[in-house]
């Protein structure tokens, strides 16, 4: 009986990936972002959190060691605005959980209780691929309609399920000025009637239940919704691109106290001292500068350099277009990273835009984009500068553990790496 138990609980020790495991990550160049470049620098880590991080680090004897020697190590990379996890297949409506599919709530535009997170898919063959290209946390945003819905952050923790990738929820409302064929004013007009029933459903919730209050301009679930809205607890993340509308928005931020981050931005250049003295983030992009509407007319890839340095906190975010960098090529935040350097952004000043600005705005840097002392051990070691092409990421750490599931690539690399002994060159 015995032999069963002990067997039992070593089986359980075995399993559990983060029982009594310590690393030291040495001799690499190390970027805390929280503070200086590390020189020659040390990350220790132990049972899935960073215990130590500094040039003189003591190291336990039973410490599994990296050498990290002629390496860039810095924090796992966040990614701002995605749709990894809720978008598969964009030609199959069935795996794409990004917005409502009632037909009545696409009417009305207003989906202020829809929670992407719900429609999560732990098992999405994109989260590998961004995993192991250095993506270990990645906020997941609704789409669609004047009020969208409701964001999260999510944690690529490899096998693990909603639960365990489910980091914080919500962590914005998210709205995008320009969705259905309305008019700016109308819409305009439509988001003050609705935050105006919100703070009056807020204040008069036994009426509403006895049916002793005026008709409101949205249900009772998105009302309940946008109550944390205009009480200022959660932030408004509303999507424009053009400056005047920039402006608009700062307005309404100012009229409703609301806690407001704009996404998109092409613009917000032009009004980039308005936006540092609300204090307002962007994120925004540095990959394209080609417009796409009227509205980005102005869009350059300075945007994000700029911003920074009239003092807007800047998250980058991918500013393509087309969608693929939401889901498909999540990894590429990375590259655009890079570009906002070559466009006028500092090197420090991109890499907190990819790691501690977008963790601080959603509220859990106290666990994740930066390297610190009580932080999850969220740890990639790159072969050179992570903003370079050729950089390639050779480890990667989250909560202390080393990604080795595969990623979709990997397998068919390895199916196809060896060829059938039939197969024969097809001629020119």
């Amino acid at each position: 009986m015995r032999r069963h138990i002990l067997l039992a609980v070593t089986m359980a020790a075995a399993a559990s990936p983060l029982a009594a495991q310590s690393i030291a990550i040495t001799g690499g160049r190390v970027f805390p972002v929280s503070g200086p470049v590390i020189e020659n620098g040390t990350v220790l880590i132990r049972d899935g959190r960073i215990v130590a991080v500094g040039a003189g680090v003591a190291i336990p004897a039973d410490a599994r060691r990296i050498d990290a020697a002629g390496r860039w190590v810095t924090p796992g990379l966040v990614n701002a605005a995605t749709s990894v996890g809720v978008r598969e297949i964009g030609a199959v409506g069935s795996t794409v959980e990004t917005s409502p599919r009632s037909t009545q709530q696409q009417q009305r535009g207003i989906s202020a209780s829809f929670n992407v997170w719900e429609g999560f898919n732990p098992a999405s063959v994109l989260i590998p691929a961004a995993r192991k290209s250095g993506i270990t946390t990645a906020a997941i945003l609704p789409q669609g309609g004047l009020i969208a819905g409701r964001g999260a952050v999510m944690h690529f923790v490899a096998g693990g399920g909603l639960t365990e990738m489910l980091m914080r929820s919500p962590v914005a409302m998210v709205a995008e000025l320009g969705a259905g064929g309305s008019t700016r004013g109308e819409q305009w007009s439509r988001l003050r009637e609705v935050l105006d029933d919100a703070r009056s459903y807020s204040l008069r919730r036994a009426q509403y239940e006895r049916a002793a209050t005026r008709p409101f301009a949205a249900t009772r679930l998105d009302l309940e919704a946008l109550v944390p809205v205009v009480e200022g607890r959660l932030p408004l993340l509303l999507s424009v691109d053009r400056a005047s509308d920039i402006e608009a928005a700062l307005l309404l931020a100012r009229d409703y106290r609301l806690r407001l981050i704009i996404g998109g931005g092409a613009e917000a250049w032009m009004v980039a001292g308005k936006l540092a003295a609300a204090k307002v983030p962007v994120l925004t992009g540095a990959m394209n500068n080609i417009p796409g509407s009227f509205s980005t007319l102005g869009q350059r890839q300075e945007n994000a350099g700029l911003l920074r340095r009239a003092g807007v906190p800047v998250v980058i975010i991918g500013n393509a277009g087309g969608g693929d960098e939401e889901a498909f090529n999540v990894r590429n935040v990375r590259f655009e990273a890079g570009n906002a350097v070559a466009y006028g952004m500092t090197w420090d000043d991109a890499l907190r835009a990819i790691t501690l600005t977008p963790a601080e705005i959603f509220g859990v840097s106290d666990r994740v984009g930066s390297l610190q002392a009580g932080r999850d051990a969220d740890v990639v070691i790159w072969s050179g500068d992570p903003f370079e092409f050729a950089s390639q990421p050779e480890h990667v750490f989250l909560r202390g553990v080393e990604t080795t599931t595969p990623s979709r690539q990997d397998l068919l690399e390895q199916r196809y790496r060896t060829l059938p002994p039939n197969y024969s060159t097809p001629r020119p």
